[in-house]
């Protein structure tokens, strides 16, 4: 489960010049994201991360 208050935080750290609103809006679609949802692991699939890879979650929608 993500708390809201670090994704909002690592958001406004990425997006410095972002409103608040717009920090809001993307904080509520990441954390409405549901079931359909996989996340992708990394190095699998054509997926290739920078040496950060364990900081960052890839998710792709489930095929049917």
């Amino acid at each position: 489960m993500l708390d809201r208050q670090k994704l909002e935080a690592v958001l406004s750290r990425r997006f410095p010049n972002s409103r608040p609103d717009q920090i809001a809006a993307a904080a509520n679609a990441i954390m409405g994201l549901d079931d359909e949802w996989e996340e992708v692991a990394f190095g699998r699939d054509g997926v290739r991360l920078p040496d950060v890879a364990d900081e960052l979650r890839v998710l792709r929608r489930r095929s049917g």
